[in-house]
């Protein structure tokens, strides 16, 4: 079976929802893959845990997009400054939000999605090289409030 696709990009497991981290070199992809490792560490989310850094395997599957980590740099996060640290890895979770690191992130963006191979999802732009995952954790719980929202009405 060929290999799937592979992106610069990064990719965190928290909680239920894997976050891509896609941006330029040297934007703070693996920074904010690290930041929010840590906060799942400290107790802040739930869980978090590294999918990928640097190169990310991404498959559409079943209305999902899947993503794994590129088979050489599994479990490798390589942090600016500080070297190659080897951790605990997911080999595959479903993407359910796309952060986009740019050098121009809109205060107020037109679009809020964005499509990845094919698949629509959830999109977050900000600011590259600052600390922004507080912003992003409040993202992923109002998509957590939400999924929860649509299985209660669903369920009556």
């Amino acid at each position: 079976m060929p290999e799937a696709p592979s992106i610069h990009a990064s990719c965190v497991l928290v909680g239920a929802t894997a976050v891509l981290i896609r941006g330029a070199s040297g934007t703070g992809k693996s920074r904010l893959a690290h930041d929010l490792i840590e906060a799942g560490r400290r107790g802040d989310t739930p869980f978090a845990r590294l999918v990928s850094d640097d190169r990310t395997l991404l498959e559409p599957l079943n209305g999902r997009l899947l993503a794994r980590p590129a088979p050489v740099l599994h479990g490798l996060l390589e942090l600016r400054h500080l070297g190659i640290k080897t951790m605990p890895f997911e080999p595959a979770a479903v993407v359910g939000l796309v952060v986009d690191l740019t050098a121009d992130a809109e205060r107020l963006p037109e679009t809020r999605f964005a499509e990845v191979a094919g698949i629509r999802l959830p999109r977050l732009e900000v600011p590259e090289k600052e600390r922004v995952f507080p912003l992003i954790l409040a993202e992923l719980e109002a998509l957590r409030a939400a999924r929860e929202a649509r299985i209660l009405l669903a369920e009556k």
